[in-house]
């Protein structure tokens, strides 16, 4: 049987600034890339043509190409981690396994199993830091502890971004230490289930003009004023590192975004039980009126509120949606309809390109004023007011509701006014319970 080392790919797609893969082809000869489309995850999509999983596709066989000018591959497998590491275990004399950390629960439920698994044939599991500059337990306060407030952590993650500029890591000198192959044949989407998707996906360009005004036009959900490159850093074919050193040239206020991301999956990390449940656990016991009939309407974009349609029109048809808009839509399910958190955050988490399960989590939380630094529960946002400051010509409302304005367009589905001081009331007694 043949000796060789894994990298196994999996939120970090690219060959460049990749850590572990660094560390593989350094340390290793005979670096077998491995790619594995997971059943355990593949099962549970709804939807037969997700864009996303069409944008991995299309990363793998990218990738592929890439390694086949070095006389490599990347061996791609569809099947459970644990079925495919079994068969490879058969197949070649595996010395070392290399791959890049994650933080999500199943993940590491997942990389624990594979661990012992390969243990009992003495193969070593290494796992490195890459999809974030900072993580686990790097920033913590001074008694030892993570945060839970953002603005201290940020200032904290800034201060050690600043005295230690990552470099970011060429595999340059080593591609002879590639796995030398024939070229392998990547399982089609058909194969494992799906369709290609027709959504598009917004470029891999980081748009430095664009970044440098991120500031003044993050908020307007009319004009392009946002990166769009959430799906890169979900599926690593950007390295966080690279955006963040270009960050801190041309916006420290894009660069606060970076810092958010990092913050909401340090949260996570220490504390799974988010996942389902309220970080602050009295927010558990709120009551809420999970109307299905109302839950459906704010899904279809038919609240009678024309900036909330516009944006859940948006994300039904493209799979974005506008940052600020999210906040206003989240707020308006959690606040003006009294629905559960849980309901919109698993909406979001079905449709979202860039969704990403700890800020997935931690906005929804954050705009339910049930999570870690949340805005607070009496803080309804108002839609029309937000309209106003945001979308005053009604661009943004226009091109996503046409109908806007015609007798056509359903009237509020509830008063402003009434769904505040019910949702405050509610609130209070829930917590004073």
């Amino acid at each position: 049987m043949k000796k060789i080392s894994i990298f196994w790919f999996r939120r970090d797609l690219r060959l460049e600034d990749n850590t572990g893969l660094y560390y593989a082809l350094e340390q290793e000869k005979n670096v077998l890339p491995l790619f594995i489309f997971d059943k355990n995850i593949l099962d549970k999509l709804e939807d037969k043509e997700d864009a996303r999983l069409s944008f991995i596709h299309s990363q793998i066989s990218n990738l592929s190409k890439k390694l086949q000018k070095s006389g490599s591959d990347i061996l791609t497998k569809y099947g459970t981690p644990e079925e495919v590491y079994k068969e490879l275990m058969e197949t070649y004399d595996i010395q070392n396994i290399y791959t890049n950390r994650d933080y999500e629960p199943y993940a590491k439920e997942r990389d624990k199993g594979i661990k012992s698994l390969v243990k009992s044939k003495e193969i070593q599991f290494l796992d490195f830091k890459d999809q974030v500059v900072f993580e686990k337990e790097e920033i913590l306060n001074g008694s030892g502890e993570y945060y839970k407030v953002f603005t201290p952590y940020s200032k904290i993650w800034l201060d050690k971004f600043k005295k230690s500029k990552p470099q970011l890591l060429s595999i340059e000198d080593f591609k002879d230490n590639l796995f030398k192959t024939k070229p392998f044949s990547i399982p089609t989407l058909k194969e494992m289930g799906f369709e290609e998707s027709d959504i598009k996906i917004p470029a891999l360009e980081i748009d430095k003009p664009l970044i440098k005004k991120y500031d003044q036009t993050r908020n307007f959900p009319a004009i392009n004023g946002t990166s769009r490159l959430g799906i890169h850093l979900r599926f690593g074919t950007i390295s966080v590192r690279k955006l963040a050193l270009e960050a801190t040239e041309l916006n420290d206020t894009y660069l606060n975004e970076l810092i958010w991301r990092e913050f909401y999956m340090m949260i996570l990390y220490h504390n799974p039980q988010v996942v389902d449940k309220a970080f602050k656990p009295q927010y558990d016991h709120i009551p809420w009126r999970n109307s299905e009939e109302d839950f459906q309407k704010w899904c279809d974009g038919k609240t009678g509120y024309p900036i909330v349609d516009a944006g859940m029109r948006e994300l039904n048809t493209t799979g974005y949606m506008h940052n600020r808009v999210r906040m206003i839509v989240a707020s308006f399910l959690t606040k003006h309809l009294l629905i559960d958190w849980r309901w919109g955050e698993a909406y979001f988490a079905k449709k979202l390109l860039d969704f990403e399960l700890s800020s997935n989590n931690g906005g929804w939380q954050w705009a339910a004023g049930t999570g870690t630094d949340a805005q607070p529960y009496f803080r309804v946002f108002n839609p029309e007011s937000q309209t106003e400051k945001f979308d005053k010509e009604l661009k943004y409302i226009k091109k996503w509701v046409p109908e806007y304005g015609t007798s056509n367009y359903p009237k509020p589905m509830v008063d402003h006014k009434f769904a505040r001081e019910r949702a405050i009331e509610t609130y209070k007694k829930a917590l004073n319970s």
